[in-house]
């Protein structure tokens, strides 16, 4: 099994950046297609990006493309979302996922591996 700890929430304002970690543990990323989802208040959990596991291949939810940006150190075992140009509309907590299936992230969301989470708050 993976283990999997998400780090670097926090509070920021209209604008600003944040760089979110997820470390794994257990078992090489490098086995896995990894992602980053988010919920915020009151709704349900949603896909933000994909990294396939050489990271030749990314994609984004709408809503983030242009400002966020996946990427994977699998000598650190580590997953990052780079997020810049922050909206109110970002707040969430974002979970990171780990799944050898590709197909699971664009179909039911039925992921084998989940963080517990880390708060990402926007303020205007």
């Amino acid at each position: 099994q993976v283990q999997l700890v998400e780090s670097g929430g926090g509070l920021v304002q209209t604008g600003g950046s944040l760089r979110l970690s997820c470390a794994a543990s257990g078992r090489p990323i490098s086995t896995y297609v990894m992602g980053w989802f988010r919920q915020a208040p009151g709704k349900e959990r949603d896909i933000v990006a994909v990294i396939r596991r050489t990271g030749g291949y990314t994609t984004y939810a709408d809503s983030v493309k242009g400002r966020f940006t996946i990427s994977r150190d699998n000598a650190k075992n580590a997953v990052y979302l780079q997020m810049n140009s922050l909206k109110p509309e970002d707040t969430a907590v974002y979970y990171c996922a780990a799944d050898t299936d590709y197909s699971k992230y664009y179909t039911n969301y039925d992921i084998d591996y989940w963080g517990k989470g880390t708060l990402v708050t926007v303020s205007s």
